[in-house]
């Protein structure tokens, strides 16, 4: 009976595993938070939110993260079309997570001309947007173009601080033919 037990917590452990990898693999399910606008050069100070703003502004962020968690679900699902439709009427084009996930779909949908687009839009907000890096690069390295995805490995580098991080892991494997994304 203990023996069953030990192989049914392994193998239920080892399928664990399987999923947590392949959910840690596919990049972060939330966006990040944008940077809040620099204060007004008035002087003045921002008026308090009144209560009933201040729910409609916390129900909008929810409904943002809800809407986003959904279309990237949709992403995972590898239902590309639908996941950019959603992404698409999130209406957030000018969230740096919305405008990579919008040009990474384009991508896998094979209109690299969109993807391009998407990708430095998404740079022009948030230059230091290690994910748009590594996406854009793999870009670059289905175009063939290895040694621009090589000054994006370096880039990613130089955001990270280090080879460690997973975009440039990823980046990395893409541009050995190990990894695909």
């Amino acid at each position: 009976m203990i023996r069953r037990l030990a192989v049914l917590t392994a193998a239920s452990l080892f399928t664990l595993s399987l999923g947590v990898g392949a959910a840690f693999a596919a990049g972060e399910p939330d966006p990040r938070p944008t940077n809040p606008p620099p204060p007004s050069s008035s002087g003045s100070q921002p008026k308090a939110k009144t209560g009933s703003t201040k729910k409609k502004q916390q129900k909008s962020e929810q409904e943002f993260l809800d809407q986003y968690r959904a279309a990237y679900a949709l992403k995972l699902a590898g239902d590309y079309p639908a996941a950019f439709a959603a992404f698409t009427a999130l209406d957030a084009g000018d969230h740096p997570d919305v405008a990579t996930e919008l040009g990474y779909l384009a991508r896998k949908l094979g209109d690299y001309a969109l993807s391009k687009v998407w990708y430095e839009h998404a740079l022009a907000i948030d230059p230091q947007h290690v994910k748009t890096w590594q996406y854009y690069g793999m870009w670059q390295v289905e175009q063939g173009n290895m040694l621009k995805a090589a000054d994006f490995l370096q880039k990613i580098e130089a955001i990270c601080g280090s080879k460690a991080c997973q975009e440039y892991q990823d980046l990395k494997g893409g541009m050995e033919g190990t990894v695909t994304y």
